[in-house]
């Protein structure tokens, strides 16, 4: 028997078959466009529903217990009085908000709503996009997540659950309810917003689609980040999991919500009580793309000689897409400091791993009681990740099969719903190997953080002084 779980991406949609202990046993996935302009990232919802059910329609049988829904999270889209959509979904990456976003960071306002959010003040957060919806008189009767709007052509039911709720910067993570003061703040009402369950919180199938029994649960699921915890085995608190594409996260797992008083990270919900707390950077395997681009030298030939190189004193600030964790500054900039003439591209590139290593150790830095990490993404094919990390972090990292981390948490979701496992902490992931830091390593990296942050800072109040850069 198996449940299929639907990951909503933010190229593509997902599907994957997935047993009791947590085996994947086939997948399929479908591709759609995102339209990006400017600081504009957004779906047609049609286009995402369209991908699911098809990839549904694949891999449909009579083994099929359930279907648990997981996505990217922090979209946000508008419905009319008959659920239809009147706008399209704002992707995590849409930036149109920066302006309402930085008149809110780092006021007083901005850090209650972070602390009773646990989202950070940042325009990729629904909160933010529903501000500049509101202030560009854009209006629709009901708001709604990119994966409710599939949930509700699966079951007829519109419902958001604690997980993306609380990536939505809306949601109370102590109330589990939605917060007034950011409702306020959005220019909407709680009853324009769905209703919050549990992500385990299950409704039958009304949809037809060949092949699968009309009332199987559906299980709401939850957002990508945590139940990419789940999905890698590193939900039992103290267990941390980092993910590295194109961009990164750190999140480890932690019972109950709570972020630090510095408003250094996210607070995000997994389910039953477990949650993570960690950050999102938006520069990961991007800086590596972008240096072979630039030095015409193939990205796997320049990081395989990046793994022997020495940075040279050279110290890179990774922020070419802007940053979130720590600082949740859209509007940051990348910068090389102390390039010489002589530095050689596999020295630059090398920076470049370093600083994004040294950014994850950052967020490290504001996360308690961490007793072991997990790792998976794309860039740890090439080892000089996996071992700069391990150095800038100061730990053994585990590396699992990127087998589709989130898919699988969704399916366990599923199969914890169904009374198939005892609990959400059982680990039934194994690593494949472990990356040991070196002890000499460990120290330079150490040595060299409090500078990044410090760069950071000035170049902040220097950017601040002369809007040119900002543009």
């Amino acid at each position: 028997m198996i449940v299929l779980a639907v990951d909503l991406g933010t190229t593509a949609t997902k599907v994957v078959a997935v047993d009791a202990q947590a085996r994947v046993v086939a997948s399929t996935e479908r591709t759609y466009p995102m339209r990006t302009s400017g600081l504009e990232a957004a779906h047609d919802p049609q286009h995402v529903l369209d991908a699911a059910f098809d990839a549904l329609r694949e891999l449909a049988s009579d083994d099929v217990r359930a279907i648990s829904l997981t996505g990217a999270m922090h979209s946000i889209m508008g419905l009319d009085a008959d659920l239809r959509p009147v706008t399209e979904s704002l992707s995590w990456a849409d930036n149109r908000a920066v302006e309402q976003t930085e008149r809110l960071r780092g006021t007083a306002e901005g850090r209650e709503l972070h602390q009773a959010t646990g989202a950070p003040i940042h325009s990729f957060t629904p909160l933010m996009k529903l501000a500049w919806f509101h202030e560009n008189g854009v209006r629709a009767t009901k708001w709604c997540e990119i994966k409710d709007f599939v949930h509700l052509h699966l079951t007829g039911e519109l419902i958001n659950e604690h997980s993306c709720g609380s990536g939505t910067g809306l949601m109370n993570v102590n109330t589990l309810q939605w917060h007034e003061p950011s409702l306020e703040f959005a220019g909407i009402t709680a009853d324009q917003l769905p209703p919050l369950v549990e992500p385990t919180h299950s409704t039958p199938l009304k949809a037809e689609i060949p092949g699968l029994r009309k009332g199987i649960p559906v299980i709401v699921g939850g957002g990508d980040g945590p139940l990419g915890n789940l999905g890698v085995g590193a939900a039992t608190p103290g267990a941390g999991a980092v993910s590295l594409g194109t961009s990164g996260a750190l999140r480890v797992a932690q019972q109950g919500p709570g972020v630090d008083a510095e408003g250094r990270t996210f607070s995000y919900a997994i389910a039953e009580g477990l949650w993570v707390r960690g950050g999102a950077i938006s520069n990961g395997g991007v800086v590596a793309q972008w240096a072979s681009e630039t030095f015409g030298i193939p990205i796997g030939d320049l990081l395989d000689q990046a793994s022997t190189a020495d940075s040279d004193g050279l110290v890179a600030l990774p922020y070419l897409l802007g940053e979130r964790a720590p600082w949740w500054d859209p509007t940051a900039h990348a910068a090389l400091l102390g390039l010489r003439r002589e530095h050689t591209p596999q020295q630059i590139t090398k920076a470049l791993v370093e600083g994004v290593c040294q950014q994850l150790a950052l967020v490290l830095e504001a996360v308690p009681h961490v007793t072991s990490l997990r790792i998976t993404g794309g860039a740890f094919r090439a080892p000089v990740w996996a071992q700069t990390l391990a150095n800038a972090l100061g730990m053994p990292l585990h590396l699992t099969e990127d087998t589709g981390g989130s898919a699988v948490g969704a399916a366990l979701l599923a199969w914890r719903a169904l009374d198939e496992i005892p609990s959400l902490t059982v680990d039934l992931v194994r690593p494949i190997r472990t990356i040991t830091p070196d002890e000499d390593a460990i120290r330079r990296y150490a040595k060299a953080r409090p500078f990044v942050a410090k760069a950071y800072r000035a170049l902040e109040e220097l950017y601040s002084e002369d809007t040119g850069p900002r543009t």
